[in-house]
């Protein structure tokens, strides 16, 4: 076995941690189909819009036949079957809204759904993993990535919005690949002092970081914020710091006690973790307690990645003992292109739920009949927060702010504008 010196001599590298070289994070060619044992899986969760639509989907659920996992052979089987039970339990759960909730999953749908998660080491709940990065096929297997040749594997209620949300988000995902690549470059160069090495592999990083923006802005084509706030939203919450359901959900046959999980957020998505322990961001208690408990919604491999990145010699105090015009550019259009990316997350959050939010309460406050504003189905728990739990706009300000901070010396004077391009005050 390797010493822990041998293995700090080694080059770093992305090998360890299931990150493909041409997806990312983004898993391989998701199955479509899960062996025909487990039928009765796929027949409920390829149709959980439609029965929840008709108020079928719960009986539907209390009627199926408990399943062994013992046939999910591989990861791919796995990961199919936890997508497929994750989109069920959402359906499930919120079929009547927030003021019908359930306090029990139903034994043939818990037990599977805990034994597929703690083979995956993931969560009982939807999580991004699932939702995005396993939830997608290519109509013409030899075409591009791109929203015309995408298509959702399952689907949750909202129609060509959840296709537009979930697939904008893919895109993101892959967009963020070449600075996934480049990360072991910089590592690699920072431990050998190579300075010319950092500053090309930060520059690949700002050019990736700039088409992740560049891919989140198509959320505004491709998702109607009134279906997102006042349909989709709801399915995407979970049940711990939900006042709908406080004490969280029990899983029968697997234990007794209510279990809390967090429902969806964009913060169970590796990338800014990783960028932010590559670049040195320090985050604020509060923030910092929520991020981390988020990475518990990540596939344990890229969950270790970020953890060993964040063991790494520090790369702003490489670039600052160096002294390199060069360098320095590089390290800090890379941060700056990553509060331009954090800055933009803001404006798609106020428009798919803060203005949505305001306009929600402001027909209850004037007592209208508001049952054709879509906007007003939304669920009234979550106007302040966001679906992983977090107080939404608060802590993106937050977050975003201590990104700025990393700036260095001579430019953290400056302003950032929305490009990310840098301004004397």
């Amino acid at each position: 076995m390797a010493s822990a010196e041998t293995e700090r001599r080694a080059p770093f590298s992305l090998d360890s941690y299931y990150v493909s070289e041409k997806l990312g994070f983004v898993l391989p060619d998701p199955l479509q189909n899960l062996p025909p044992y487990y039928q009765p899986w796929m027949d409920i969760g390829l149709c959980v819009p439609e029965l929840v639509h008709s108020h079928d989907l719960r009986s539907r659920v209390n009627e199926m036949p408990l399943l062994s996992t013992e046939f999910l052979q591989n990861h791919r089987e796995l990961r199919l079957a936890h997508l497929v039970l994750s989109m069920i339990t959402m359906g499930y759960v919120w079929q009547e809204g927030e003021n019908n909730t359930v306090e029990m999953l139903p034994r043939s749908l818990a037990v599977p759904y805990w034994e597929v998660s703690r083979r995956l080491g993931l969560p009982p709940i939807l999580t991004h993993a699932d939702a995005v990065l396993a939830n997608w096929r290519k109509k013409d297997p030899e075409g591009p990535f791109d929203m015309k040749n995408l298509e959702l594997l399952v689907r949750l209620p909202g129609g060509d919005s959840v296709k537009g949300f979930f697939l904008v988000t893919l895109l993101v995902e892959l967009a963020a690949v070449p600075a996934i690549r480049s990360i072991p470059a910089v590592i690699n160069g920072v431990r050998c002092g190579d300075t010319e090495a950092v500053a090309k592999a930060l520059d690949n990083i700002s050019q990736s970081i700039q088409d992740m923006n560049d891919a989140l802005k198509l959320m505004h084509v491709y998702v109607d914020p009134s279906v997102f706030y006042g349909i989709m939203r709801i399915y995407l919450s979970g049940w711990k710091d939900n006042p709908c359901m406080p004490k969280g959900l029990v899983y029968e046959g697997v234990q007794t006690e209510p279990i809390q999980c967090s429902g969806g957020s964009a913060a169970q998505s590796s990338l800014l973790h990783c960028f932010d322990e590559l670049l040195g961001v320090k985050h604020e208690e509060d923030s910092r307690a929520f991020l981390t408990r988020m990475r518990n919604y990540m596939p344990p491999a890229h969950r270790k990645l970020i953890q060993d990145i964040s063991l790494q010699p520090s790369l702003r105090g490489f670039v600052q003992r160096q002294a390199n015009e060069d360098l320095n550019r590089a390290f800090d259009v890379c941060v700056s292109k990553l509060l331009a990316l954090r800055s933009y997350h803001i404006n798609v959050v106020s428009r798919f739920i803060t203005v949505p939010a305001a306009r929600a309460q402001q027909l209850r406050r004037n007592s209208q009949n508001s049952e054709e504003e879509m906007v007003s189905r939304g669920p009234t728990s979550l106007e302040e927060r966001g679906t992983g739990g977090s107080g939404i706009m608060t802590f993106l300000k937050t977050v975003r702010d201590k990104t700025k901070d990393v700036l260095l010396a001579e430019t953290s004077k400056k302003t950032v504008d929305e490009n990310g391009h840098q301004m004397n005050q």
